[in-house]
């Protein structure tokens, strides 16, 4: 089985109960098995930043899945939970990436493993550090603890309390 870890977030609605049936959601996903989570992170808007903040965690799951087979069942999710389209980097009422899987470096035009941003958003390596701190990124080499250290700044991304 491969290693991912997946973003998930939400900034409409109950973000809370949306995350808790997402991550329901993911441990039921075909061939693969939800083995940890981090806490849930309350974070400011980036990018658009007239929209309400979000919130975030990290979910590791083991899959047999490919990642294109893991993105799919991502956007199924997505789809279950009412997530719309309209605007990047805009509201939503979830948001599920995949940030890693194992030491897979892939560029395609629907799927870019690792997330292109992870090592710029303190939203997602604050759960990562949180969860999995030695795990290194396959492009760069740094672990998560040493792309977090390197961020200069950042919005405000505050602890919130663990799902489970």
């Amino acid at each position: 089985m491969k290693r991912a870890y997946i973003g998930i977030g939400s900034n409409l609605g109950d973000r809370e109960a949306t995350i808790r049936q997402a991550v329901d959601q993911l441990a039921e996903l075909p061939q693969s098995r939800l083995v940890r989570l981090s806490s849930l992170y309350d974070s400011d808007p980036v990018g658009l930043l007239d929209q309400p903040p979000f919130l975030n965690t990290v979910a590791v799951l083991e899959t047999d899945l490919t990642p294109q087979q893991l993105l799919w069942n991502l956007n199924l999710v997505e789809h279950r939970l009412g997530r719309v389209r309209t605007k990047h980097w805009g509201p939503r009422t979830i948001d599920l990436d995949i940030l890693f899987y194992s030491n897979l470096v892939l560029d395609e035009p629907d799927l870019v493993i690792p997330h292109p941003e992870v090592e710029n958003r303190a939203f997602v390596l604050i759960p990562l550090n949180e969860i999995d701190p030695f795990l290194p990124h396959p492009r760069t080499g740094l672990v998560v603890s040493e792309m977090l250290k390197s961020l200069k700044s950042y919005p405000a991304v505050r602890r919130r309390g663990r799902l489970w």
